[in-house]
């Protein structure tokens, strides 16, 4: 755990002056520019004081079960979920919060098992009759990833449709016009769908449904490819996909972004040393699963106000599509 210490030298004051800027002291005469910078830093670094490290504890928050939409196996080969359910985690560890992974199966979790948390955060898309039996058994409940249609649930999202819509907009600026999908059907499919029609440029063909898996990526741009007109751009559901579309542009003799360009969602470590480099939209993974956390501990501690809560995402580019004049 990061210590004031850190901080301190980190900005470039006293030990003292950053315990007495997180704690909240009014009486410290300190210029705003540093007392700004003593808190980003503090939060970049994931620090938590202890006031915060005890006020888990002291609302009641002291076990937390994680309901995750996947399987372990499905998990591990999906960067961006590792990294949410990492964010939570971490920020669990900071207020000593006890953590229990509840993964995917063909049956429900066990209900004494949420039943004995302090709250539940669901990870990722549950469909209407699981959302149902989450509220009926969870003392609190907060979704990750996933808004479901009820404006009494706390949700963290990443805004999917606005990602989606600026990235087609940006590939349009750059002479992009035949643009496939491939993907799951959730809200950037809705988002490519519309934007598309509205401009004239959809195309069912190009459109297709599959695992967010390398080999799905790979399979459904071999189906695009064998229509009788290719399209000049495939933006694909996540960077795992991406990577199964690298291999079946590259069996095909084609090159990218020459012949074809690629862009993707995520922003995955692994994106920046494909070849080419993947362009892609970086979502907030870990600031979802930390944003989780504190609407539930917000819960907790007597909020009855729902609140949803929509992050931003940046559009990374990289050299597997035509680049903008201006970064």
């Amino acid at each position: 755990m990061v210590t004031l210490k850190e901080i301190a030298a980190a900005v470039g004051v006293s030990s003292a002056t950053v315990s007495r800027v997180l704690n909240y002291d009014t009486t410290l005469s300190i210029s705003n520019r540093k007392r700004q910078a003593i808190i980003e830093t503090a939060e970049k670094l994931n620090y938590a004081t202890p006031r915060n490290r005890n006020r888990a504890n002291v609302q009641g928050l002291t076990k937390l079960a994680l309901v995750h939409f996947l399987r372990p196996e499905q998990e591990l080969v999906d960067p961006y979920y590792v990294a949410l359910r990492l964010g939570i985690e971490s920020r669990c560890a900071a207020l000593k919060i006890e953590t229990v992974k509840v993964y995917h199966t063909d049956a429900k979790p066990d209900a004494g098992l949420l039943q004995s948390a302090s709250g539940v955060i669901a990870i990722g898309r549950h469909d209407e009759d699981e959302v149902e039996w989450l509220q009926r058994h969870a003392r609190q409940l907060v979704f990750a990833d996933h808004a479901p249609p009820d404006d009494q649930i706390d949700s963290v999202q990443a805004d999917l449709r606005y990602a989606m819509e600026k990235l087609l907009q940006s590939l349009a600026n750059l002479g992009y016009r035949r643009i496939a999908y491939i993907g799951w059907g959730d809200r950037r499919a809705q988002a490519f769908v519309q934007w598309m029609t509205k401009n004239g440029w959809f195309d069912d063909r190009m459109f297709r449904s599959g695992d967010n898996t390398e080999q799905g990526g790979y399979r459904l741009t071999k189906e695009i490819f064998s229509e009788k007109r290719p399209p000049d751009a495939i933006i694909t559901f996540n960077d795992s996909m991406a990577i199964g579309a690298y291999r079946a542009i590259h069996e095909m003799g084609l090159s990218i972004p020459n012949d074809i360009g690629v862009a993707s969602f995520n922003d995955i470590s692994v994106a920046q040393f494909l070849n080419p480099p993947l362009t892609t939209v970086r979502l907030p993974a870990e600031e979802i699963g930390e944003g989780a956390v504190e609407l539930l501990l917000e819960r907790v501690g007597g909020r009855e106000i729902a609140k949803q809560i929509t992050l931003a995402s940046k559009l990374v580019w990289r050299g597997s599509t035509r680049q903008p004049l201006e970064k």
